[in-house]
């Protein structure tokens, strides 16, 4: 989710938010499901991790669950509208608490490997989770779960003072039961082990088929049960031709005639600007650079790290290419998604023409240098080590960039069940 950020100090509860509210209501039907006998199509570990996923008890103050920054009805991840037009980062259980990057899909995120170089010796990484790469998967066999560890016990996010008091909220709550029935009768008296359970059990879930659903148009069309339209067909071949999106966000079908996951879960530094809006800048109390923090992705990660850290300067700015499922799922048509790992872009029109005319577009120098995006583009957050291989003058007209947003849009889950 996010790395940590500052603000208040004041512990107080933040208000209600819709977001919060939808996460209890699926929690609570979840529940009844569980005290009914009808789990429906989820193993019980899958069943645990998704009331785990759903429980805002899991925060200090109560109230911050992974769904209120990882919403289902947006492809799983931010789901308010107002935090995706503005910031795009997400507030923590403590009020006025941020991180510093928009909440990646949760969706999909289990089939990352974990994180390795690409070849030996050379400076490229793949898998991981996190923009950053840093749940990097060694701890617990998958990303997935080292990630589900990251927000429980940071202070800007679900701000738990220990792993015993997450391990107790779990174990004396309405699904105790159900966490002994699945990892063995005594296993509350092992925080440790509880613990690594808890996010092992979100990752199941985030695993399993509610989440990684493969149901979306083109699932259809790969399976002969729809056809693309013409400008859809006409998107397609331009993704995987004349706009290089094939080369990192995989089309095609795995080795065994898996579905397409969309990503090859590489890192990328794609010469994003920063997003002015992202409340980090303010967090002096875990951000001592403020407003002159720069996000250095990946290559900041492998700095921490003395095995890594002769390749941190080859990766900075670099962080994960992300899946492209579910990348236009939204509740209604006039819904927000926020797109970039600092959230800068606010439709896939504008990520797709930033793709095409990044290197043709001067920089923007000031107010009166031009509009961005139409006569200017701003300068990248990190100049180091910016792809200019696959993109930045791809010499798309503006019907192949619509014809692209449109094959985009055959990617929501949900076209069948």
């Amino acid at each position: 989710m996010k790395a940590p950020a500052s603000g208040d100090t004041d512990d107080a509860k933040s208000p209600e938010t819709t977001e919060s509210l939808q996460a209890s209501a699926i929690f609570e039907a979840t529940l009844r499901e569980e005290a009914t006998s009808a789990p429906g199509r989820l193993k019980p570990v899958e069943r645990l991790g998704k009331l785990l996923f759903f429980d805002r008890r899991l925060s200090e103050p109560m109230g911050q669950a992974c769904a209120v920054c990882h919403g289902p009805e947006v492809g799983w991840t931010g789901p308010s509208l107002l935090i995706n037009l503005t910031g795009s980062v997400y507030e923590g259980a403590v009020r006025g608490r941020f991180g510093n990057r928009k909440p990646p899909s949760s969706a999909y995120a289990t089939q990352a490997p974990i994180l390795h170089r690409v070849t030996p010796g050379q400076p490229d990484f793949v898998g991981g989770n996190f923009w950053d790469g840093r749940a990097t998967g060694e701890e617990l066999g998958n990303p997935a779960a080292d990630q589900a560890q990251g927000p429980f016990l940071n202070p800007v996010e679900q701000n738990n003072p220990s792993e015993a008091a997450v391990v107790a909220k779990v174990c004396g709550g309405p699904y105790g039961d159900l966490f002994r029935a699945v990892w063995g009768a005594r296993i509350c008296g092992d925080v440790p082990l509880a613990y690594d359970n808890i996010a092992r059990s979100i990752a199941a879930y985030e695993g399993s088929r509610e989440v990684n659903a493969f149901s979306s148009k083109y699932d259809a069309y790969l399976a002969g049960r729809a056809r693309l339209s013409s400008q859809e067909q006409w998107g397609l071949k331009l993704f995987e031709g004349k706009a290089n999106c094939d080369n990192c966000h995989t089309s095609q079908r795995g080795p065994g005639g898996e579905p397409p996951l969309f990503t090859d879960y590489t890192f990328e530094n794609l010469g994003v600007p920063r997003n002015l809006l992202n409340p980090w800048y303010w967090q002096l109390q875990f951000n001592p650079d403020g407003p002159f923090w720069i996000d250095l992705g990946l290559g900041g990660f492998l700095q921490t790290r003395q095995d890594y850290a002769p390749s941190a300067r080859a990766n900075l700015g670099r962080v994960k290419v992300p899946t492209l499922r579910n990348v236009d799922k939204r509740p209604f048509p006039g819904f927000t998604k926020a797109y970039a790992h600092n959230g800068y872009f606010k439709s896939l029109e504008s990520v797709v023409h930033f793709y095409n005319t990044r290197d043709v577009l001067p920089v923007c120098t000031g107010s009166t240098s031009g509009m961005p995006g139409v006569d200017c583009w701003p300068m990248p957050e990190v100049g180091l080590n910016i792809n200019t291989r696959e993109l930045g003058n791809l010499g798309l007209s503006p019907q192949e960039e619509q014809a692209i947003v449109a094959f985009l849009r055959t990617l929501s889950d949900g076209y069948f069940q």
